[in-house]
């Protein structure tokens, strides 16, 4: 099949996310790049558009016209990946939803939960899918995980550890990516909760498939004059009985990226870490432990589905972030009754998005209330 128009809002020269995004929507070639209002900055957008070939007259300044003269083009996008900082997720994607556009969002769904909250509004009102790049839920081992779990090798599940451990922010620092991740009136009230503790948490949900009922969070601020929290313990009650805690830090020295998951149940525990995504440790209790690898012996349908590469050889992030890419292109051909998706797991949508903004308005207000439980609403990821 041909592939599909892509456009992306957010994303110009510097931003890394976008280029991130870019890269995982070719890696499969099911998207092309052919329109998008990547800087507000006319003299930007326009520059950055020229970068990437993207032609003059589909290279927009403003999302809203964007929205409007793209879903009036024969040829318009078929989606639109939105990059940009927290708070401009919102207008955007409320923007295109209207016009019938279909919407990649990445993470965080939004900067409060309010404007959440009329996003999922606007997705019920159109005609239109949304996904949200939690690209951590798409590494096969996770997958195999998810599946592993669901079919009972763990048996009922007692104990969740999860956390998201960086130091880039340990001291003060100035630069586009810092400044506004710690600035609370772009990234919204939450800072390394909503930054990487929604990913960690996320994670938890999806692998387990266990809805958290209730937390308790402490979130600091360590950096003086620091506006956001910098680090969060989170203890978690599931609707199962089982006990999580999340740990999720951006001033921890020696750590670059360390997501690590811990499940564990009546019959086994697995563990793995995306910093070495490519192996997962599994011991059944009284057994010896055995070392799972990607494309290695036996592994479930969900964890072999979206391998690119043979044994030995590493995937990882945006190889992630391409199999969100390509599940959002199959399920957007089977809308329209061009292909029958090929899926065996659950691809990120509003729900997960709703999920991680009411876990974030809870962790807030239980650290302002000297880390009491609070209630945690919110559906089960399915």
């Amino acid at each position: 099949m041909k592939p599909l128009k892509l456009g992306m809002v957010g994303g110009g020269q510097g931003a890394f996310i976008g280029a991130v995004h870019r890269i995982a929507s070719r890696i499969d070639g099911h998207w092309d790049l052919v329109a998008g209002a990547l800087s507000s900055d006319p003299v930007r957008a326009r520059a950055s558009a020229s970068e990437l070939n993207i032609a003059p007259e589909r290279a927009y300044t403003d999302f809203i016209d964007m929205a409007a003269r793209e879903a009036a083009r024969a040829d318009g996008i078929d989606a639109v990946a939105i990059v940009t900082p927290n708070h401009m997720h919102a207008a955007p994607a409320i923007a295109f939803l209207e016009a019938g556009i279909n919407v990649i969002c990445d993470k965080p769904l939004a900067s409060t939960l309010q404007e959440a909250e009329a996003i999922a509004t606007a997705v019920s009102r159109s005609n239109a899918r949304f996904f949200l790049t939690h690209n951590y839920t798409a590494y096969p081992l996770i997958r195999q995980a998810r599946e592993m779990i669901a079919r009972g090798d763990l048996g009922k599940l007692r104990l969740i550890q999860v956390e998201y451990v960086q130091d880039w922010l340990t001291q003060e620092l100035h630069n586009k990516q810092a400044d506004w991740r710690t600035d609370p009136s772009r990234s919204g009230a939450g800072g390394c909760v909503g930054d990487i503790g929604t990913h960690a948490y996320n994670l938890a949900t999806y692998v387990s498939g266990l809805t958290a009922t209730e937390l308790a969070a402490d979130l600091d601020s360590f950096v003086p004059g620091r506006q956001v929290d910098d680090n969060v313990h989170v203890m978690m009650r599931y609707e199962n009985g089982a006990k999580g805690l999340l740990w999720s830090s951006q001033v921890a020295p020696g750590n670059e990226n360390g997501l690590r998951l811990r499940i564990y149940g009546e019959k086994a525990g697995i563990e793995w870490g995306q910093e070495d995504p490519n192996q997962m440790r599994f011991t059944p209790f009284g057994e010896p432990t055995r070392i799972l690898t990607r494309a290695g012996a036996e592994p479930t349908p969900a964890g072999s589905r979206n391998i690119r590469a043979p044994g030995g050889h590493p995937e990882g992030y945006l190889e992630a972030f391409a199999t969100l890419y390509a599940e959002a292109a199959q399920i957007i051909r089977a809308d329209r009754g061009q292909a029958t998706p090929d899926l065996d797991s659950h691809t990120p949508d509003i729900d997960d998005g709703l999920n991680g903004m009411r876990f974030i308005a809870a962790c807030i207000a239980s650290s302002r209330d000297n880390a009491a439980w609070k209630a945690l609403a919110g559906e089960q990821v399915t």
